[in-house]
């Protein structure tokens, strides 16, 4: 199971390694690694979702070399068999972003977990939290890349014909219908043709955690006719819902692995 609840994470707090991968749309004007630093879950390490993506880009998040991630990983002192759980307190649940980094890396995918309801539902139940840096114990972490869980452009505008995978935006539908301005400049509206649209926001209840199965069996059968398909690659605006999207659909379908157009709206609407 891709989530654990809070109740879990309190009982196994010393037994897992925590992140909190917290990342805000610019235009919320808030830092995640300064409210990190005022408040966090015990034994907590910080994961930059900007700094921890490829430099040499205009692209956002996109993913870094197989290098730079075990570099990156090895200074947060993280370990190939440690259990993961990764939390956020953000709008656009950026947790799941970096679940989706791990098991891309070769990571387990029975030992990386989203906490359901993330920071904010573990404030609203009162549990401890703290200022305190975490120390780390740097590591030697060796990653692989399972590159068949990452599309490309170019394998994006192929399928349109060959139609080899189904394409799922997560997107609001005005943005995916073409109705209103992307936020990002340069960009032009619409969608991939022959995409379908099931906004990332509908996987959530209002306090963020995710919905029931049965909710979210409903909810992809919008899109899908059998909801146990594995040719599914999901995109949004930058790579960063589409991920929520895919972890949803893993609750739903246990043997699907996530699978991204990394590059998203942000590569495909350049104008």
């Amino acid at each position: 199971m891709s989530l654990v609840e809070t109740d879990w994470l309190q009982k196994n707090i010393d037994n897992v390694k925590i992140i909190d991968c917290s990342w805000h749309m610019p235009q919320t004007k808030r830092n995640g690694l300064e409210e990190y630093k005022k408040n966090h879950i015990p034994n907590t390490i910080f994961f930059d979702l900007d700094n921890n993506s490829k430099k040499d880009t205009d692209l956002p998040h996109m993913l870094v070399e197989n290098l730079n991630w075990e570099k990156i990983v090895s200074k947060m002192g993280i370990k190939n068999k440690d259990k993961i759980v990764i939390y956020d307190n953000s709008d656009v649940i950026s947790s799941c972003r970096c679940w989706f980094n791990f098991i891309y890396f070769g990571h387990d995918p029975e030992l990386v977990h989203v906490l359901n309801g993330g920071f904010q539902k573990w404030i609203a139940e009162k549990r401890d939290v703290t200022n305190l840096e975490t120390k780390i114990r740097i590591s030697n972490y060796q990653s692989f890349e399972k590159k068949d869980l990452v599309k490309n452009k170019k394998s994006i505008n192929q399928n349109i014909n060959k139609k080899k995978f189904k394409v799922i935006d997560a997107r609001n539908k005005d943005r995916f219908d073409g109705k209103v301005p992307e936020p990002r400049k340069g960009l032009r509206s619409g969608n991939i043709k022959n995409s379908f649209c099931i906004p990332f926001n509908q996987c959530l209840n209002e306090n963020k955690t995710f919905k029931s199965r049965k909710e979210l069996e409903s909810l992809f059968k919008t899109c899908l006719e059998n909801i146990n398909e594995q040719n599914i690659v999901f995109s949004c605006g930058s790579g960063v819902t589409a991920c929520v999207l895919a972890l949803a659909y893993s609750l739903i379908n246990d043997k699907y692995l996530p699978c991204i157009y990394d590059g998203s709206w942000a590569e495909y609407g350049l104008i």
